[in-house]
């Protein structure tokens, strides 16, 4: 706790020396901007403060990015409606003579947020006043090509494409946001916009219970995940790979693809993400890539593990183009081939059919993995690693070793099977868990497979 304290009063004391310079950076252009003949290159005659020497989340994005003045004032500029925003209240004031606000301030006012929210024309008029060379020279800090907008620190929100790009509201990504105030990652929460759920699980490595073979594939991801930047850039691999590692899960559920997902990402201390097919995919033309865009745009700076569940759903064979649904489904699919081969991260697909996969696809897949039913003694491990040396008492008619034997049941319905028998012993006196209990829970789950006991 004093730590954190001790880093969150440095952190202060360097936002408010940033924000003290772009007060007097703002004073100084205000005062040029009515008339005072004074230097108009406002950044050779006020410095910004000098870092502290500790380690401070706003100060490390600037080391990070070896960020210069201009830089700076764009980035505070941004900040600011996050962290003060009365302090760009002096964009507010009025031309008297027209009778409205100054055009060259640039600058929209909120709907909710009641203060005045910067444009690129704002972070223009302080840089450059109305110097057209200045203007011109720093015209660079809005390029798409510029880090700011390819590592997701700002967005310009260019939504009237007929308007100028730098009339579009300057927005500091919730990423940033974050990351500046405390060093920490964001995790967006689940909604339209952002169609997909964090994941993760308490299990280990050893609680997974897979065949050979379907371990040394997964081993395979872990090793990828582990020494990518030595396998890219140090053996120089990056000149004939692409970035990121894709990989297809296939198999009946239960099996273990979803806990498969989270282990990776524990493993390499990445979020996992897992995508809400259903939010992705819509009926109206261009929502669904509106929706992925926004997904992939998130996670591109993340590095986060992203797990498409029933993907087959998505990523199903494409059909010949005979109406414009089926050729603006084509274009999703195809639009979503694209961005998943872009991805520098991980990306994982698991379907419970490997058939209903468009084979043009799964050539784009690094490394393709069935997950099948355990085997006998798998499912003896399954079973008595869920109801041996626990709290409740087994019956002395529970054979564990019959029942793997007898009955094939993935993982996953085992676990049911355990929630159901449980639910039976924790009411009885004493608290037992007895064979038939076990017997119709396995019934139920067979039912859920369209199978059937005879006895």
């Amino acid at each position: 706790m004093e730590t954190s304290s001790k880093s969150l009063a440095i952190n202060s004391e360097c936002i408010r020396n940033e924000l003290d310079w772009f007060r007097r950076v703002l004073d100084h252009r205000m005062r040029r901007h009515s008339g005072e003949e004074i230097d108009d290159d406002v950044l050779a005659v006020l410095e910004p403060p000098v870092l502290p020497p500790q380690s401070a989340p706003y100060a490390d994005v600037i080391r990070r990015f070896d960020m210069n003045q201009a830089e700076r004032l764009v980035l505070i500029l941004s900040y600011i409606p996050h962290i003060k925003p009365d302090m760009l209240d002096p964009f507010f004031i009025q031309n008297r003579a027209l009778d409205r606000r100054f055009t060259e301030f640039g600058g929209l006012a909120g709907l909710s947020h009641g203060g005045f929210l910067p444009t690129g024309e704002t972070a223009l008029f302080l840089l450059a006043g109305d110097d057209v060379r200045a203007r011109l020279r720093f015209r660079y800090l809005f390029g798409h090509d510029h880090y700011l907008y390819e590592h997701n620190i700002l967005r310009l929100d260019h939504r009237h494409q007929e308007e100028p790009p730098l009339s579009s509201v300057l927005l500091l990504t919730p990423e940033y946001v974050e990351r500046l105030a405390t060093g920490r990652s964001y995790h967006p929460p689940f909604s339209p916009e952002f169609p997909a759920q964090r994941i993760a699980t308490t299990y280990e490595w050893d609680d997974l219970v897979l065949d050979r073979a379907t371990r040394e594939d997964i081993e395979d991801i872990v090793a990828w995940v582990r020494h990518q930047n030595v396998l890219m850039n140090d053996w120089m691999l990056g000149k004939r790979l692409k970035p990121g590692f894709r990989s297809l899960f296939y198999g009946p559920p239960g099996t273990g693809k979803t806990l498969t997902a989270c282990l990776l990402g524990k493993a390499a201390g990445l979020s996992v993400y897992r995508i809400d097919l259903s939010k992705v995919i819509s009926k109206y033309i261009g929502e669904t890539e509106k929706n992925l865009a926004s997904l992939f745009d998130h996670a591109q700076h993340q590095d986060w593990i992203l797990f498409f569940d029933e993907a087959d759903s998505l990523f199903g064979k494409r059909t010949e183009s005979r109406n414009s649904n089926d050729r603006a489904a084509n274009q999703q699919i195809s639009y979503l081939l694209q961005r998943i081969e872009d991805y520098p991260g991980v990306v994982i697909l698991a379907t419970n059919l490997r058939s209903h996969l468009d084979e043009a696809f799964a050539r784009r897949f690094q490394s393709i993995i069935h997950f099948q039913i355990p085997g006998v003694e798998q499912r003896l491990r399954l079973w008595e690693d869920n109801f041996k040396d626990k709290p409740y008492r087994l019956g002395k008619d529970v054979d564990l070793r019959k029942l793997s034997a007898d009955y094939e049941l993935s993982g996953g319905s085992i676990i049911n099977v355990l929630r159901y028998a449980c639910l039976k012993a924790v009411v009885r006196n004493p608290r037992e868990i007895v064979s038939r209990d076990l017997v119709y829970g396995i019934r139920r789950e067979l039912h859920k497979e369209g199978k059937f006991l005879t006895r």
